[in-house]
């Protein structure tokens, strides 16, 4: 079983997959957790060290790169596995970050989107900016503005694979969330004759 999740910078995708993976393997299933990131972070953080700032475009050139690269491996190794498996984010999220810079789709992303697997279930972790903004600046290790956030919240709205999308409160606690999206993928397997057994 193939569970994405997206959301904006601060909505909490990578500790509610650990969660979700590390619960789903106490309690004897397979479970897989991969991460399909831009490298967004440590350019970023380069930027801000060398004080260079990159053209829009030649960042997303770069992300695109290094995200693609990732999804594929991860789908090689998600096909191999007879377990749960989430990956923290996609290239739904790309395309959120080119709609955001005002860049154009492209052929490319939603070409690979329509030929990868198609995820079970594309879950996004739904949180105000402000909220998300705190999250980030508590972290310490983004540079993400407010205004960003907005902009990002809008664009993954704007795209027409968010009607497809289960949406998913993520301004509780770490341990609310994780609750909900148990019960989501529950439910989702459940729809699916319930796939994830138990190792013997």
């Amino acid at each position: 079983m193939l569970i994405v999740l997206t959301g904006i910078d601060g909505s909490g995708k990578t500790t509610a997959a650990r969660a979700t993976v590390a619960a789903a393997r106490r309690t004897g299933k397979k479970a897989l957790l991969l991460r399909n990131y831009a490298g967004r972070r440590r350019m970023s953080l380069l930027s801000a060290q060398f004080g260079i700032q990159l053209h829009p475009r030649l960042a997303d050139a770069v992300e695109t790169a290094i995200r693609t690269a990732n999804v594929v491996v991860s789908h090689v190794r998600a096909h191999r596995h007879p377990g749960l498996v989430i990956m923290d984010r996609h290239l739904h999220c790309q395309l959120a970050l080119r709609q955001a810079r005002g860049l154009p789709r492209g052929r490319l992303l939603p070409f690979l989107l329509a030929t990868f697997p198609k995820p079970d279930v594309v879950i996004h972790l739904v949180i105000d900016p402000e909220q998300a903004h705190q999250r980030v600046l508590a972290r310490g290790t983004d540079t993400e503005t407010l205004g960003e956030l907005h902009s990002l919240r809008a664009a993954y709205r704007s795209m027409p694979e968010y009607a497809h999308f289960t949406e998913l409160a993520a301004s509780g606690t770490p341990e609310e969330v994780f609750s909900d999206l148990a019960r989501a993928i529950a439910d989702a397997d459940k729809s699916q004759g319930g796939r994830l057994a138990p190792t013997p």
